[in-house]
């Protein structure tokens, strides 16, 4: 039975509205944003804010359109960790210890992508079918 082809493209949709929903959420409320990485010990909190936002928003939706989709995937498993070790490390406390295994479990999802590519419906896709003559 083979896997149909729209299945790739609905996982990485699904993981890329964490992101791009979250980094919306962040650049909506910088200044809550920044207290929070403040409230962490993580220096230079308004460029961490800055980042943050800009991973999260131009790398959802990179992976959205599947482009660049592994180099993307990795960049954003990378963030995640780091976002699940720095802000979510707190096990005594059951929401941050919620928050820390979702962050593990996105970090699985885009290691599948890494593993097994776009898929059919993605920009990476596209450019590879165009350059293979017919």
């Amino acid at each position: 039975m083979s896997t149909p082809t729209y299945l790739p493209a609905l996982g990485r949709l699904l993981i890329a509205l964490i992101f791009i929903l979250s980094g919306l959420s962040k650049i909506a409320a910088p200044a809550n944003t920044i207290a929070y990485i403040q409230s962490a010990g993580t220096p230079f909190a308004p460029a961490a804010f800055a980042v943050a936002a800009i991973v999260e928003v131009i790398g959802g939706l990179t992976l959205l359109v599947g482009f660049q989709t592994r180099l993307v995937a990795a960049a954003l498993a990378i963030f995640t960790l780091a976002a699940a070790v720095l802000f979510h490390n707190n096990m005594a406390d059951q929401n941050q210890m919620i928050h820390f295994m979702k962050n593990l479990a996105i970090t699985g999802g885009l290691l599948q992508v890494i593993a097994f590519g776009p898929g059919a419906f993605s920009l990476d896709n596209r450019r590879r079918s165009a350059s293979v003559p017919a």
